[in-house]
């Protein structure tokens, strides 16, 4: 194996990919910044959930929303919720009720009509985010995913969707982690910018 040629691989199928985002994604992300902006304006919370290393991009960006970004900007906390995080929950909830229902019973006890429900998965097909997006149709938040590999069937299950052009897991990944920093950042510059 040549590592030296893997790693350049590696990167260049990353920026590539990060490319790619430019063309087929920058109106869905101004739609989602709109619409969280909007979100905390009417106070509101957000809420984010996945699985493996999707659920570690939903705490991630998560922190980002509650403790800040862009070190240029005081700005006070955003609500933000990772649902991902509670073990107790989500073991109690995965022994007791299923494991396809942990998000969608979290969704219900802390959830409210005008909050979103971030769900992030790169397959597109994680039976317990769709659960938590049709729990949250019924109770009026508002549905974001952030998808790869065509979708899968979370992209019928969302009312947004940013859908990353890739079907490699590592890269939709880096992708999405990009773009939950370029939504984070632009939410805080919308609005508490001087």
């Amino acid at each position: 194996m040549d590592k030296k040629k893997f790693i350049e691989d590696s990167l260049k199928e990353s920026a590539e990919i990060k490319i790619s985002v430019i063309k087929h994604c920058i109106n869905q992300i101004i739609e989602v910044s709109d619409l969280i902006c909007n979100c905390i304006r009417n106070g509101n919370k957000l809420m984010l959930c996945g699985n493996g290393g999707s659920a570690a991009d939903a705490q991630h960006i998560a922190t980002e929303f509650m403790i800040r970004l862009a070190h240029d900007i005081k700005r006070p906390a955003i609500p933000a919720i990772a649902l991902s995080t509670d073990c107790s929950n989500l073991t109690a909830g995965g022994n007791d009720i299923g494991f396809e229902n942990i998000f969608m019973r979290n969704v219900e006890g802390i959830g409210k009509k005008g909050d979103i429900l971030i769900g992030i998965s790169t397959s597109g097909n994680s039976m317990n985010i769709i659960k938590a997006m049709q729990k949250a149709k019924e109770m009026g938040i508002y549905r974001v995913c952030l998808l790869g590999m065509g979708g899968g069937k979370l992209i019928n299950e969302c009312d947004f969707y940013i859908l990353i052009p890739s079907n490699n897991v590592q890269r939709i990944q880096e992708a999405h982690i990009t773009v939950g920093h370029i939504i984070t950042e632009l939410t805080e510059r919308i609005l508490y910018s001087i």
